[in-house]
């Protein structure tokens, strides 16, 4: 078969963004559709156009070709990830502007005889490489909601209250779009700027999961684009199968683009211990005493804890939590003398106005009594 020339004046780019996109592309490209016709009105094949892979070269041309780089600049930052115990540098950046954007990529790869790997990444917080794509094309989620802040983001305050919130948006965000309304996510990560997707395509683990669950335990539907392209709303009831192998499944069912996540009223107001230890199998003891549901201590909302091994790190958490001097003082003594780890249960019960008798009524009267059973 004779290969047809494609065509490319009439698409109105720079030349040297066109000629990178181009060679891309057609790298991407099977052969058979290497004879495509691409011109502003129409793509057609300079052979036989009996295959529906024609128009949907058509419809990925027009609306996708100017959102793939593989400029150097745009991919090399893509390369690590937070845990910096790896490095691979993606094929190409693709810059989405909708959640249709992504369909039709992944749509146009499945389709084609020689389909090519797609990744997707939100905020980068993977340890491990789970999002490299060295030989495909990573999706820049964070591109569908850049420069506005917030804006895929609903609250619904109802009965049964949730948030509506795009894959891409951060927590902090969902968070702060909730508190406008006096509520928060049951469930949240101690650090809040991970995307919706990115926690929800892991499990969303944090100090508040033992008394609700993970995030993923908190979610009443999603948007799905799967691995054919198709966009699925999904949830318990409906196309459950893909809801729960969407939720915790490292991203390898689809892409999660949207999420209604469940909220609960938010208190004003925090108390918060810190317990130190020295003996680790005293603290796990305690903590589980602190998460039983049949202990006196089920007020807490959050119990979490952390490890010091240098007197660098009582620095970090006073200047996080504030602590009094007389207190940095005690704790920096105890990380120097003590020839081991130090760790610490951090133990937070939300209140307000209402139930802050009962708060220290059931908590702080019976609290050392209860850990030292």
């Amino acid at each position: 078969m004779q290969m047809g020339i494609p065509r490319l004046s009439s698409i109105i780019l720079p030349l040297t963004v066109l000629l990178t996109y181009t060679s891309f592309v057609l790298s991407l490209l099977p052969e058979a559709l290497q004879t495509v016709d691409i011109s502003s009105e129409t793509c057609s094949s300079t052979t036989d156009p009996q295959s529906s892979l024609t128009t949907d070269f058509d419809n990925f041309s027009k609306s996708i070709f100017s959102k793939i780089t593989t400029d150097p600049t745009a991919t090399l930052p893509f390369a690590t990830d937070f845990g910096n115990l790896s490095e691979s540098t993606p094929g190409a950046v693709f810059y989405p502007s909708s959640p249709e954007d992504i369909a039709a990529l992944i749509r146009f790869s499945h389709r084609s005889p020689k389909p090519f790997p797609i990744s997707q990444r939100g905020a980068g917080h993977s340890m491990y490489g789970q999002t490299f794509v060295p030989d495909g094309v990573l999706i820049d989620m964070s591109s569908l909601g850049r420069g506005q802040v917030g804006s895929r983001i609903t609250v619904v305050d109802g009965p049964v209250p949730y948030a509506d919130a795009g894959g891409e948006q951060l927590w902090i965000d969902v968070l702060n779009a909730a508190l406008k309304h006096g509520l928060m996510p049951r469930t949240l990560t101690d650090y809040l700027y991970p995307t919706i997707g990115g926690t929800l395509s892991n499990a969303g683990i944090s100090g508040r999961a033992f008394k609700h669950g993970p995030q993923i335990s908190n979610v009443y539907e999603l948007d799905v684009i799967t691995g054919t392209g198709e966009t699925v709303t999904c949830s318990r009831e409906m196309n459950s199968d893909l809801y729960y192998a969407a939720l915790g499944g490292l991203g390898q069912f689809g892409v999660i683009t949207r999420a209604q996540i469940a909220l609960e009223p938010a208190r004003k107001m925090a108390r918060w211990m810190r317990l130190f230890y020295t003996d680790v199998k005293l603290l796990m003891k305690d903590q589980e005493k602190l998460i039983s549901t049949e202990s006196n201590l089920s007020v807490f909302d959050f119990v979490g804890g952390e490890v010091l091994l240098s007197v660098r790190k009582v620095a970090a958490i006073s200047t996080a939590f504030k602590l009094s001097e007389n207190d940095i003082e005690k704790i920096t003594r105890l990380v120097a003398e003590y020839d081991g780890p130090v760790y610490f249960i951090d133990a937070v019960a939300y209140y307000d106005d209402i139930t802050m008798p009962s708060l220290d009524q059931v908590t702080f009267k019976n609290l050392f009594l209860v850990l030292c059973l």
